[in-house]
């Protein structure tokens, strides 16, 4: 779906923001490309959905460079800019029937029922963009770029602006996307997303790609082999850090070597949601 190799950018001569990166996504895969300001992230997605020209080496999708038949191009791919790109004057319904009129009849998706599944808030349907809250700019952001049925997505911190219940809702989603077999390059400094969604990840620093792998294999790679352990002792609360090896001992089981160590108890959204509901409708 995406093959890149030795991608290099300079925004300014002798001044290279990327330096040589190769990388390959698969179809049907959700792969994150995770890093800080200034890293790269943003230069390389603009490179891939043919934003930006200039870089040197090679760079595909679906088989082809970004600007090589743009218009082809650009029907086959969705995207989430990290700020929402909504006209403010016009309403949800009024912006996603303009965007979804550039597409073929066949491939729209029908924006009321897209803001439905979005949870979007009735009321506002077909009140000014201006109006909104930063979460429902990014629902409506979302179903720009799901209204026509894009082979690939584009999300850049698809999960800004919305509260827990939100960011649950926007994971479904993009698993419900991957399961329809859309392929997804999702960029975000949210690694609860990351490590939820992602069959890999890239980390990018400094215009370099440091690491790539599955999130699993990533954490595995930097164990500490080391667990905690918090327990109550005449009635106060300590906390105490054992080796693997020390706890292994006390396993009926046959096997090697302990990876690691962890409690079911649930998450802190999980317990937002449980208190809540949905939450509060951003």
């Amino acid at each position: 779906m995406i093959d890149v190799k030795n991608l290099r950018f300079s925004y300014k001569k002798g001044r290279e923001t990327l330096h040589g990166l190769t990388f390959a996504v698969d179809d049907g895969e959700i792969f994150g490309f995770l890093g800080p300001n200034g890293s790269g992230k943003s230069t390389t997605q603009k490179i891939l959905t043919g934003i930006l020209g200039g870089y040197c080496g090679e760079a595909l999708l679906f088989g082809q460079k970004p600007d090589a038949h743009p218009m082809d191009f650009r029907s086959q791919i969705g995207v989430l800019f990290e700020f929402p790109y909504l006209y403010t004057n016009l309403s949800a319904l009024d912006n996603l029937n303009y965007f979804a009129s550039f597409y073929p009849a066949g491939r729209r998706r029908n924006a009321a029922e897209l803001l439905e599944m979005l949870e979007f808030k009735k009321d506002f349907l077909r009140k000014p963009v201006s109006s909104y809250s930063k979460g429902m700019r990014q629902r409506v952001s979302m179903a720009r770029a799901l209204i026509h049925n894009p082979r690939l997505l584009f999300l850049d911190e698809p999960t800004s602006g919305l509260d827990p219940s939100g960011a649950v809702l926007f994971r479904k989603i993009i698993e419900e996307e991957r399961r329809k077999g859309t392929t997804v390059f999702l960029t975000t400094h949210n690694m609860l997303d990351a490590d939820l969604l992602c069959d890999r990840v890239a980390f990018i620093a400094d215009g370099e790609i440091n690491a790539l792998d599955t999130p699993q294999k990533l954490k595995e790679q930097k164990n500490s082999n080391m667990a905690e352990v918090t327990y109550l002792y005449e009635n106060k609360r300590c906390t105490v850090s054992v080796e693997l090896s020390r706890l292994s001992r006390v396993f009926p089981f046959p096997h090697d070597k302990i990876i690691s160590i962890h409690t079911k108890e649930p998450t802190l959204e999980d317990i937002f949601i449980q208190y809540t509901g949905k939450g509060l409708i951003s």
